[in-house]
């Protein structure tokens, strides 16, 4: 059976999801001759969400080409910032990424987020049901065939997080607008509507609120305040271009 051998070179950005014994800037890749690029590309333990433009000899050919012997492939990053169909862009996080669901929310994106282990197959399933980009650090999931968007997240640190997701999508910000507990969106409130929701000393000393439409929790300019505006403000100073004006609440926090 032919089992055509490439050359196949990672840009270096990508090179962390091969095997370090096969780090090399150009790798030789014996193939069996009738498995996709893309397969050929999965196998050597990278997402295709990762893959940007393939080059085979120079010239540009989708994941379904078929490599042929003696040639040449170049995998590169997706540029930033990357195009999703459709619209609105949102996203779905899985259990391991609640911060970044909750810092992605206090900037007004859309964010679901799973808080329990439901399973590779229902993330993969939600993603394609609701068309939500799917954020994840875990490699196996995002190589499901049935997503409809996924994206690695590279660091396992949240500031380095946000910043990675809010570089590569550049989605559009409107901060102190969404729940950081649920999503949902924040609404005005006055004190007697509710008053009953809140502490004593709350009530005392706080007189602007907000809630949120769906689990109705509620926020104000509470302890936490300065911690989060830091947030918002290195945000909106990076990537202040992508920015929507805040509405509604305003800058109030869950105390």
């Amino acid at each position: 059976m032919n089992r055509p051998e490439i050359t196949v070179t990672f840009a270096p950005e990508l090179r962390l999801f091969v095997p370090a014994e096969r780090r090399a800037e150009r790798m030789t890749v014996v193939t069996d001759g009738s498995s996709s690029l893309g397969h050929v590309i999965e196998s050597l333990g990278m997402p295709l969400t990762e893959a940007g433009r393939l080059l085979v000899d120079g010239r540009e050919v989708p994941v379904s080409h078929v490599p042929a012997a003696g040639e040449t492939v170049e995998v590169r990053a997706v540029e930033r910032p990357q195009r999703v169909p459709g619209a609105p862009l949102r996203f779905l996080l899985d259990v391991h990424l609640g911060t970044l669901a909750r810092r992605l929310r206090l900037l007004g994106v859309d964010a679901a987020y799973e808080s329990e282990d439901i399973g590779d197959p229902a993330l993969a399933a939600r993603s394609a049901a609701e068309r939500r980009v799917m954020l994840s650090r875990d490699r196996g999931l995002l190589r499901r065939r049935e997503l409809w968007a996924g994206a690695y997240v590279y660091s396992d640190r949240p500031d380095d997080q946000l910043r990675d997701v809010l570089g590569r999508f550049a989605p559009p910000l409107a901060p102190w607008t969404r729940c950081t507990a649920c999503n949902g969106e924040l609404r005005d409130a006055d004190k007697d509507s509710v008053g009953d929701l809140l502490e004593h000393g709350t009530r005392r000393t706080y007189d602007v609120f907000a809630q949120c439409a769906a689990c109705e929790r509620v926020y104000w300019r509470g302890a936490h305040h300065a911690r989060l505006e830091a947030i918002v403000q290195d945000a909106l100073r990076e990537f202040g271009g992508a920015a929507e004006a805040g509405r509604g609440a305003g800058s109030l926090t869950a105390g």
